[in-house]
């Protein structure tokens, strides 16, 4: 029986076995341009997109309606958010990518992180939800996203990676506040975002990059005693909404998946497949039907440096491992980068559509 996409994402979602493997889609800039080219799209038509390549998600967030609350600084080139968080345009040889500068926070005491100033949970239109809700309905509709709450990066971004980790070593006070503060803001635009969507969201994505290419980011003992308390909240704040939640991380992060598990979480995302103890078969075997999967299409592979052929045969090796049972969601790893071939990308979701199906 044909499903839909929201029944698709559902049913994967709960580890059962769906119609085919949902398909999603994250892309860099020119990446996304060419593939709108190559399917006669206008530039702005991102959902023609998606729908060209079969995606089965779709993100609803309240928009942001707040005033701008820190200045960019045109004379270097440096945009700044609403957070504060300084990035710079980088150019490479294939493209470019916005990456962090500055770090205003870094050397920042107490009183002058309880001062900076960040969005408030007031400012976000949460009555245009349901009407985004509705517009995706056929969709496996999503909230929230890797960066909630992602306190190693989000606060490292303000605060650098290395401060952020001596701050969770040693307890400083200004990086637990500004923890505290982010997460706070956070789960309440998240808990209005829920109640405003009454019924129409499917599933809460969070996220925290908790390894490296090699092993853990931090101990397990630091991740419970510091980060596990915090997912837990954002778990359990969907679980009062029925929903479950799926959780970023890059890099090798199956040692936290046992954590997970008994913490609620239902899918984990990103499974770079060339990170330790990260490969298909590892994790099919050791966590399948109990946590389900969503990613696994390396950004670093045959997608970016092999052939059209073999993008399909690499997709296919992942399919055939992770297929079996259901529980699987087909996804690049991360946003596919400036240096993968239009026609691998092409090749790459085209397998997923042929090959998909149960």
């Amino acid at each position: 029986m044909s499903m839909t996409s929201k029944q698709r994402v559902s049913t994967t979602l709960a580890c059962q076995q769906p119609d085919r493997v949902p398909i999603d889609y994250f892309a860099n800039a020119d990446i996304d341009r060419r593939l709108k080219v190559h399917f006669g799209l206008a530039s702005d038509d991102g959902e023609g997109l998606l729908r060209a390549l079969q995606v089965d998600f779709r993100g609803v967030h309240a928009p942001y309606r707040g005033p701008k609350l820190h200045a960019d600084l045109p004379e270097r080139g440096v945009v700044v958010d609403d957070w504060g968080i300084h990035r710079i345009w980088i150019e490479h040889t294939s493209g470019g990518y916005w990456d962090y500068c500055d770090f205003p926070l870094q050397e920042a005491t107490e009183e002058a992180v309880a001062a900076w100033p960040m969005p408030s949970p007031d400012d976000y239109d949460y009555a245009a939800v349901p009407a985004l809700c509705r517009q995706h309905a056929e969709y496996g509709v999503y909230t929230g996203g890797a960066g909630l709450p992602d306190v190693i990066n989000g606060n490292g971004m303000l605060r650098t990676m290395e401060q952020t980790l001596v701050d969770l070593f040693t307890d400083d006070p200004a990086g637990m506040l500004l923890t505290r503060r982010r997460v706070e803001l956070q789960c309440e635009v998240l808990r209005r975002t829920l109640e405003a969507a009454q019924g129409g969201i499917d599933f809460v994505w969070m996220g925290e990059d908790l390894g490296t290419q090699i092993g853990p980011t931090i101990s397990p003992d630091l991740y419970r005693r510091q980060l596990r308390p915090l997912h837990q909240r954002v778990v359990d704040l969907a679980r009062a909404f029925g929903l479950p939640t799926m959780l970023h991380s890059c890099g090798s992060s199956s040692w936290v998946y046992e954590d997970f598990i008994a913490m609620g979480i239902k899918a984990v995302d990103t499974l770079q497949p060339e990170a330790t103890n990260m490969e298909p078969a590892y994790l099919k075997s050791r966590f399948g039907g109990r946590l389900a999967f969503h990613g696994c299409i390396s950004t670093a592979g045959p997608v970016a440096y092999g052939t059209p052929a073999e993008t399909v045969a690499y997709c296919r090796r992942t399919l055939d491992i992770m297929m079996p049972g259901g529980g699987y969601c087909f996804s690049p790893t991360h946003a596919l980068q400036d240096n993968s071939p239009t026609e691998n990308v092409l090749a790459m979701y085209a397998t997923a559509q042929e090959h998909g199906w149960y």
